[in-house]
Formats: structure tokens, C-alpha cells, sequence
């Protein structure tokens, strides 16, 4: 009887699954506009400023509770992206390229920018190419930059493609002063209550929807919450026989 041990089998690698090209992806320290050296005065990373915060949130006309109200940043958002962008970036922007107005590769995902003119056209292009295939709209967001002048209402609508699982992001804007953009609902019917979302926080005006009304304000509410320039109050709050006041009432730190 022999004392040798049967040699250990090495535990086989398993292979690969063969899937859609992935893009080249950056570390997102590296890839955020805040740490982007631009920001500390020095060449590196695009970035664009689009104004100044003062203090935590920026608040104005009323105490700053934080106490961060001595803070000053700068409002900076990632730089248009210059070609080559990697893997099917590339397939994406080139299907698209003469309806779009910049790219923007932020923290491994990329965002088309286009004009509110030619959204509709784009998001048709998007959904029926056979390239492209981008069946599902999981959302809209809006962004409001007081800052960004001309552009100051910002509508972001995120994107899946089932067949090629691939994510992306098509951002329009519009100004304060003629808050319109087109609905998406005849196109993606998914956006119906994103756009009236979208609508009650921050005003954007969505032509063509069937029903633009209030979802989550009381119709009679005036404003637009989530509006930089929305003056800051609140609800008083009572607990366990204490009162905390709304934020505009409370004392100052600064």
C-alpha cells in the first residue's frame, strides 16, 4: 500500500461569460468634478462652473443651521468628454452624434446632452434602432442651477436597454423664463408620473402630457419645492411636549 497522497487537483477557473462590451471605467475619486484639479486652481479634468454655494445648502434669508454658513464652494459639474470614449460609448454616440449637443463620461456612465428641440427625435432613435434598443425609461429627474445661465432647468432621464444591457442618460434643459420642454409620454408612456413629479418639485412646463397636474403637493400649493431659489420654512413639529421650530425660524450660527 502505497503513502502518496493523490496530487490536489487545481480548482479549475470558470469561464467567462460573454456579455456586451463594457465601457473603461475610471476610479470615481478620479472622475468627480469636486475633486477634479480645476478645482484647486491646477490642469487636469474639464470641469464647468455653474456658481458659488455659501454655506451647507445654500440657503438664503434665513439662519444657516448648520453651522457651516462661513463655508464657500463652487457649484462645478463635469466637462464635456473628448472622443475616444471606450467600448460601446462609442457605438451609442455615433448613432446619435448629429442630434447631440455634448457627452459627458462621469464615474464610469455617460450622459447625452441634447437640445429640448430635438428630445423627442433623439428618445425615438434611442428606443427603435435596432443598434440601440434602449426599451425602458426608469425615470426623470430635475436639476435647477440658478446658476447656469440660459439653462437653468435641467430635466435628466435615464435610460436601460434589456437587449444590450447598457445604461445611459439623455439630459435636456431649459430656462427659467420659458420653462417648456416636450413630454416623452407619446414615446416612453413610462414618464407619465416622472413628468408630473418633475413638474410639482421644480416647474418644469412638459408639452403634450396628458394630465400635467400636481402628484405629490396639494394642487393649490404654491411653488415649486425643490427650486434653489424656493424659500426655506417648514411645519412646526411637536414631540414629547417640545417644539422644534421650521428652519427659517430657528437661531442663526453664523
Amino acid at each position: 500500500m502505497s503513502d502518496e497522497k493523490p496530487a490536489e487537483k487545481q480548482a479549475e477557473k470558470p469561464a467567462e461569460k460573454q456579455g456586451p462590451e463594457k465601457a473603461v471605467e475610471q476610479a470615481a475619486t478620479d472622475q468627480s468634478p469636486e475633486n477634479a484639479s480645476e478645482a484647486l486652481g491646477e490642469p487636469g479634468l474639464e470641469i464647468r462652473a455653474v456658481g458659488e454655494r455659501h454655506g451647507m445648502f445654500g440657503v438664503k434669508g434665513s439662519g444657516d443651521t448648520s453651522g457651516y454658513g462661513g463655508l464657500v464652494a463652487p457649484v462645478v459639474l463635469p466637462g464635456a468628454a473628448q472622443r475616444p470614449y471606450g467600448g460601446w460609448f462609442d457605438a451609442v454616440a455615433d448613432k446619435l452624434d448629429p442630434l447631440i449637443e455634448q457627452v459627458v463620461i462621469h464615474r464610469g456612465e455617460i450622459t447625452f446632452h441634447v437640445h429640448r428641440d430635438n428630445l423627442v427625435a433623439v428618445m425615438k432613435l434611442l428606443r427603435d434602432d435596432a443598434a440601440l434598443r434602449f426599451e425602458f425609461l426608469s425615470g426623470v429627474s430635475g436639476v435647477h442651477y440658478p446658476g447656469d445661465a440660459g439653462r437653468e432647468l435641467h430635466a435628466v432621464y435615464h435610460l436601460a436597454s434589456y437587449t444590450w444591457n447598457r445604461r445611459i442618460r439623455v439630459e435636456t434643459s431649459a430656462p427659467d423664463g420659458d420653462p417648456h420642454i416636450p413630454s416623452l409620454v407619446p414615446v416612453y408612456p413610462a414618464a407619465d408620473w416622472h413628468e408630473r413629479e418633475t413638474w410639482d418639485m421644480y416647474g418644469i412646463q412638459f408639452d403634450g402630457h396628458p394630465a400635467l397636474t400636481r402628484i405629490l403637493m396639494p394642487d393649490d400649493w404654491p411653488g415649486h419645492p425643490q427650486r434653489k431659489d424656493y424659500p426655506l420654512g417648514g411645519i412646526p413639529v411637536e414631540y414629547k411636549g417640545a417644539t422644534v421650530p421650521p428652519p427659517d425660524q430657528r437661531r442663526s450660527y453664523n
